[in-house]
């Protein structure tokens, strides 16, 4: 006799098969036959209650992008699926392997005008790499297997459509998952005439770079090699940031408005990239545009998309970068260099400086000093969505075996407490920290209940500022336009969060915030932390004056006073200091600052 068993427990079997062993989501009527499977293996499938079918998606994404396992998700017919395309546009953007189910009205009432139904499968195609809907019970193993598969291949979102009836077939028990036969690509090695070729550019190059993203993940010595073989300064992007650690002298940071200065600096002063694992969109924008480019990527379609590229290596980067290091001869210290390690010890030194300020509200250097002191070599940061995403990238030392998440090329603001909810679940013995603007913390509050539920120890940290402060930056620096629908009321964040059962605190002051993260340790559940934040811009890099040599001295003065940066040097200083020839001849963007990127983007553009 073969075993009979319910569609729907016959899908969870699959991907139990995967090494899954939860699911995020929201029940809803459509989705009775699943919830019933989810309590029947219950020993083996765990599901987590999201209080809104968007938050399980972003956890799932999130969870994705942590480990690289895949995210599983689900929603109900209608309402309950299509809130979870938020998070799933996420995971696409992001290149994160993510299942969702979505439920769908009973096959007979499809195309009838039911309740909450609508034409799910079209709905789902643009943000999936696979969406289906199922036809008959006996083919749900074999086809949640395909969109996993799918899923893993392009690293994106696979959509299986259930119609409710589905879920309560009985079908034969017989299906065998393909999940024991699944592994990771080998990529290719690169062409060795093409590896001479760059290592001649190299070699000709008068300040070379390292550009790299998260393509170079696992290539984290090989970029430390070339970097010291060549005496390149290394520039990432922004979600290329812990690859190396924060503290290695030679990395300069991130691009963009996130950036540090030093790597500000180095990159319009370079004339050669070697780019390495890197899609970021704003890249074209971010360098010297005459710099020559070295291409190092695994996806053909990449090669040339971002910027006209010289040498195209179509190859694995930790190999290619290998090969490289391998067979090039190490070269003397440049004056560039030289130059870029003064100037980033400037930049750290003067972020340094303000560390035990005591100005109320507080500013970010010092808070983020106490959060450098307090979490474990093992934390996980689980990053939203605004200005956060600069006060983390140039002030958060990531070193050991930390990790950190956030929405990076979809950039959806509410991201950090399902993220930190998705960090929690994957390990549960690490510490894990959500970092969150007031903006969008209020977004998605509510998931606060989901760390009470499940008595997750999850330390949420609230910068309020009361302005969402990477749109007035766009605001007033780049269409120079009246500040409009930024505001964001004065809110008792602890008192909100005390209701919903977070252990609570408010710190207005340094040394209140100390005595909160302290606290919060010897805390087992859920915590939140409402840091009244000032309400002044971070350190703009994009339109800095700081060269009275190329810019105005009363702009230089007015820039120094607001961010108090009379330790800063321009670059050009330490290109003279180190001995650069003509260092006046290195390209700086128009007007010695960035007047404007549209010039590039095009005008409806806004700096990333």
């Amino acid at each position: 006799m073969v075993n009979k068993i319910s569609g729907s427990d016959a899908i969870l079997k699959v991907i139990e098969s995967w090494g899954v062993d939860h699911i995020y989501g929201y029940p809803g009527g459509s989705f009775d036959s699943t919830m019933n499977a989810l309590h029947n293996q219950k020993d083996k499938m765990k599901f987590i209650q999201v209080r809104h079918e968007e938050a399980g998606a972003l956890a799932a994404s999130a969870e994705a992008k942590l480990t690289g396992r895949i995210g599983v998700c689900f929603g109900s017919a209608g309402p309950g699926g299509i809130h979870l395309l938020n998070g799933l546009y996420d995971a696409r953007h992001d290149h994160a392997p993510v299942l969702a189910i979505v439920g769908q009205v009973p096959t007979a009432s499809i195309n009838r005008d039911m309740f909450q139904a609508m034409d799910e499968e079209p709905a789902f195609l643009d943000v999936a790499c696979w969406a289906k809907t199922a036809t008959n019970a006996q083919n749900l193993p074999e086809l949640v297997d395909e969109g996993i598969r799918h899923a893993y291949k392009y690293h994106g979102v696979a959509v299986l459509v259930l119609p409710k009836d589905l879920g309560w077939d009985l079908i034969d028990d017989t299906y065998t998952s393909s999940a024991r036969d699944y592994s990771e690509p080998i990529y290719p090695n690169p062409d060795p005439t093409k590896v001479e070729e760059a290592i001649e550019m190299i070699k000709k190059a008068k300040s070379p770079i390292i550009y790299f993203g998260l393509g170079a993940k696992k290539a984290a010595a090989e970029l430390k090699t070339v970097s010291e073989k060549f005496k390149m300064p290394l520039v990432s992007s922004y979600l290329g940031k812990g690859i190396l650690p924060d503290s290695y002298p030679a990395y300069m940071g991130t691009t963009g408005r996130v950036a540090n200065k030093s790597a500000f600096d180095v990159a319009f002063g370079a004339d050669l990239l070697l780019w390495v694992g890197n899609d970021s969109p704003f890249s074209r924008a971010l360098f010297n545009p005459a710099a020559k480019v070295i291409q190092i990527d695994i996806d053909s379609e990449k090669i040339g998309k971002r910027h006209p590229v010289e040498v195209a290596l179509l190859a694995d980067a930790k190999k290619t970068l290998a090969a490289i290091a391998a067979k090039g001869e190490e070269t003397k210290s440049s004056a560039f260099y030289d130059a870029a390690l003064l100037d980033n010890e400037n930049w750290r030194k003067w972020e340094a400086s303000f560390n035990e300020d005591q100005s109320v509200p507080l500013r970010p250097e010092p808070v983020f000093n106490v959060i450098n002191q307090t979490v474990s070599d093992k934390a996980i940061f689980a990053v939203d969505v605004g200005n956060v995403n600069i006060d983390f990238e140039r002030l958060v030392n990531l070193h050991g075996d930390q990790k950190w998440t956030t929405s990076g090329q979809y950039a959806t603001m509410g991201y950090g407490l399902p993220a930190a909810i998705a960090a929690k679940v994957a390990y549960p013995d690490r510490d894990v920290y959500s970092l969150n603007g007031d903006g969008a913390f209020a977004m998605l509050m509510e998931e606060i209940l989901v760390q009470v539920k499940y008595h997750l120890h999850i330390v949420n940290i609230i910068f309020s500022n009361e302005t969402l402060g990477f749109i007035e930056a766009e605001q007033r620096d780049d269409t120079n336009q009246a500040m409009s629908g930024i505001d964001i009321i004065p809110t008792n964040w602890a008192m909100s969060c005390e209701g919903l059962g977070a252990k609570s605190y408010t710190a207005k002051t340094l040394d209140e915030f100390k005595n909160a993260m302290a606290a919060a340790k010897n805390d087992d559940g859920p915590v939140v932390i409402d840091v009244k934040f000032t309400h002044e811009m971070p350190f703009t890099t994009v339109y800095m004056f700081l060269d009275p040599e190329t810019q105005p001295q009363a702009k230089v003065d007015e820039f120094i006073k607001k961010y108090q940066a009379q330790d800063l040097k321009p670059f050009t200083h330490f290109l003279k200091e180190a001995g650069f020839a003509n260092p006046e001849d290195v390209y700086r963007p128009k007007d010695g600052f960035w007047t404007t990127h549209r010039d590039i983007l095009g005008n409806s553009e806004t700096m990333p």
